[in-house]
């Protein structure tokens, strides 16, 4: 597996957080990997060996792109041959203003949007193996779709505020830092992202703990609870376990097995 970031410019830090690219070979045979939750929305774009999710029994192929929204437990993708993506990492408050739709809960999202037109174009730079024309061409789509828009301040202080805490933050507090009272501040967020501040918040913190234990699977869970402000070790493994549908322990004997991808941040594929 090969996995790049590359940071947003700074026009759209606001909105975005990055843009990634990832490539697998999976052989002629079906094969899956599992995506865990984080505190962000993706809109992923993807080539080759396409890219399907099962649904009432059977494997349903996804268009490209399609969004993954907020996850409250892992979801497994299935593909074969090489599957290549190219992703927008977008903070949840932000993605369904940047292409103008209206918000909601769904884990896996399809949507018709004119930023599908994209994907001939990619494809092509894609197939020729030059990755940074492909990226230049997703940046500037949403360089210009973001002159369209005007972000909402007060969620951006909120998210940076809830970012800067790693979710540990009380929703009183996220209020003052974004300058809104907390009745503000959450019709915000249900009109921006389709959740609460504490559903983002909660999911933030669990990227954290997920992250940590990806790379220092030896952690005192204890130390890590009390650091990112749980109640107690058992209330991080309860967390922990909700969004993972692991306890903590097992998913650091996982990590320890050996990573697919070794870099600054936790790559949510992982091969099942």
């Amino acid at each position: 597996m090969q996995h790049q970031e590359f940071e947003a410019p700074g026009e759209l830090r606001d909105t975005i957080k990055c843009f990634w690219y990832n490539r697998r070979e999976s052989g002629e045979s079906q094969s899956s990997f599992e995506v865990q939750p984080d505190g962000y929305a993706e809109i992923i774009f993807h080539f080759g060996g396409g890219c399907s999710i099962s649904h009432n029994g059977s494997l349903q192929p996804l268009p490209s792109p399609f969004m993954m929204g907020l996850l409250n437990q892992p979801v497994s993708f299935y593909t074969k041959n090489r599957l290549e993506i190219i992703g927008i990492r977008c903070f949840p408050w932000t993605v369904f203003d940047l292409l103008g739709l209206p918000p909601g809960k769904d884990g896996v999202r399809v949507f018709e949007h004119p930023i599908a037109e994209l994907q001939t174009t990619l494809n092509k730079w894609v197939l020729a193996g030059r990755i940074d024309e492909a990226l230049a061409e997703v940046k500037q789509y949403f360089l210009n779709a973001r002159l369209r828009i005007a972000p909402s301040s007060m969620l951006f202080k909120a998210g940076t505020a809830m970012r800067k805490a790693n979710g540990s933050m009380p929703v009183s507090q996220v209020a003052a830092a974004a300058h809104a009272t907390v009745r503000t501040l959450e019709r915000g967020f249900k009109q921006s992202s389709g959740y609460t501040v504490k559903d983002v918040s909660g999911l933030i913190r669990f990227e954290q703990v997920r992250n940590h234990l990806w790379h220092h699977p030896d952690s005192n869970l204890a130390g890590l609870a009390h650091e990112l402000g749980y109640a107690d070790q058992a209330h991080l493994s309860r967390e922990f376990k909700r969004y993972s549908g692991a306890t903590p322990a097992a998913f650091a004997r996982q990590a320890k097995k050996g990573k697919p991808v070794i870099n600054n941040d936790f790559v949510a594929f992982i091969q099942a």
